[in-house]
Order: structure tokens, then C-alpha cells, then sequence
């Protein structure tokens, strides 16, 4: 026996060490905050809003509830943080990508940035996907593919009048493409097949071409 500590009990009987205590690491305020949105983020991906509890984010973060009450006051206020910032996130990447030029590069660069954000934050996408369905007229989702629609009918707009179409028909195709890539999105965040650029350009090919005029084989023209 090892002198310098007497052995308890339960050791002398199972040999057994006392398990070292938990060791918390210390943090400032704001990464604290960062923490607990992380692992907020990952499981209302994986559980939803519904399926996840203020007790489940503090054991992950190996932190006590108050803590989390504390930084976002309950689990309504970490979502709607968690939602606000995927949401900014999705609608800077597609508005920043419609900067002019052709019409066809316009629908290459939103097709292209969508499936990107899919495939960089797939947490975020089915948060809010989860929360409001493309198909749905209401909710988190629906509003941000309305406010980009907003932004690709202003631009189909000085197109259309350029050729000589009716500008009164570009919110309807604005909502049509919108509507198609954020579709395949969410079908594509779980398929994964084929490629990011491949399904891009297969959505291009049928909003640009349409259905009688459909490339064999279409590949993207960026880059």
C-alpha cells in the first residue's frame, strides 16, 4: 500500500480510485455566450425547437441552467438568436451574389450561393427549413425567400424591360425561381448527389432553357 493516503473503504474492497472532479473551463462572457449558441444551434438541428430542453444545452455545455438563463433567458431566447443569425447569414450570401451582369450569370451566382450555404451550414438550413417549410406562406424561411425573391424581381424587372416584356409578370417569376432553388436545396441537403455545381447547373438549365430546350449535358459558365 501506498503510504501518504489511507485507503477508504469502498477502494480496499473494489480497488478502485475516487474519479477525478470535472475540471470547468473558465470563460470570458461573449465566448461563454458563442458556447452555448454552438451548442444550441447543433441540437435544434438535430432535435428541433420542441425536441430540445434548457437542460440537455447546459449538460452539453457542461455549464448549470442558470448560466443559460442568464446569457439568453430561457431556450425561446437562444432560438431566436440561433434563427436570427442563420437567417442573416443565408440572405447576405444570396443578395450579395445578384450584382448584375448577364441575366443567365444572375441565376448561375443565386443557384450556386444557396446550394453553398446548404452545404457549409446544414445545421442552419434545417433550422430553418424546420421552423418554416418552403412550401409554407409563413414563418422565418418563407420571409427570407421572400426578400430575396424581392431582390431577383427587381432585377428580372430591368430585364424584362429591356426585352421588351411585361414588367408586371417579374414577381411571378421571381417567386418561381426562388421558389425552385430553395426547393432542391432542401431536397439536396439530405440527397447530397450529384455535386453542388452539377445541380446548379441543372437548375440554370431549366430556368434558363426550359423544359423544350433543356441541355444534354449543361455545366456552368462562371470561373
Amino acid at each position: 500500500m501506498v503510504a501518504g493516503r489511507r485507503r477508504s473503504k469502498r477502494e480496499q474492497v473494489t480497488g478502485a480510485r475516487p474519479a477525478a472532479p470535472v475540471t470547468r473551463v473558465r470563460m470570458t462572457g461573449s465566448e461563454r455566450r458563442q458556447q452555448l449558441l454552438n451548442v444550441a444551434r447543433a441540437l435544434f438541428a438535430e432535435k428541433g425547437f420542441d425536441g430540445t430542453s434548457i437542460e440537455e444545452i447546459a449538460h452539453r455545455a457542461n455549464v448549470s441552467k442558470p448560466v443559460v438563463y442568464e446569457h439568453f433567458g430561457g431556450k425561446e431566447g437562444i432560438y431566436a438568436v440561433v434563427v436570427d443569425r442563420e437567417t442573416q447569414l443565408l440572405l447576405d450570401r444570396m443578395v450579395s451574389t445578384l450584382h448584375g451582369g448577364h441575366p443567365r450569370a444572375m441565376l448561375e451566382q443565386a443557384a450556386t450561393a444557396l446550394l453553398s450555404y446548404v452545404e457549409d451550414s446544414h445545421d442552419g438550413f434545417r433550422i430553418l427549413v424546420r421552423d418554416s417549410p418552403v412550401a409554407s406562406s409563413t414563418g422565418t424561411f418563407s420571409t427570407v425567400l421572400n426578400d430575396i425573391a424581392s431582390q431577383v424581381e427587381h432585377i428580372l424587372a430591368q430585364q424584362f424591360a429591356a426585352r421588351g416584356y411585361d414588367e408586371k409578370l417579374a414577381a411571378l417569376y421571381a417567386q418561381a425561381l426562388v421558389g425552385m432553388v430553395a426547393l432542391t436545396g432542401q431536397w439536396w441537403l439530405d440527397a447530397r448527389k450529384p455535386k453542388r455545381d452539377e445541380v446548379a447547373a441543372h437548375l440554370v438549365n431549366l430556368a434558363w432553357n426550359g423544359l423544350s430546350h433543356l441541355e444534354h449535358k449543361p455545366k456552368l459558365r462562371l470561373g
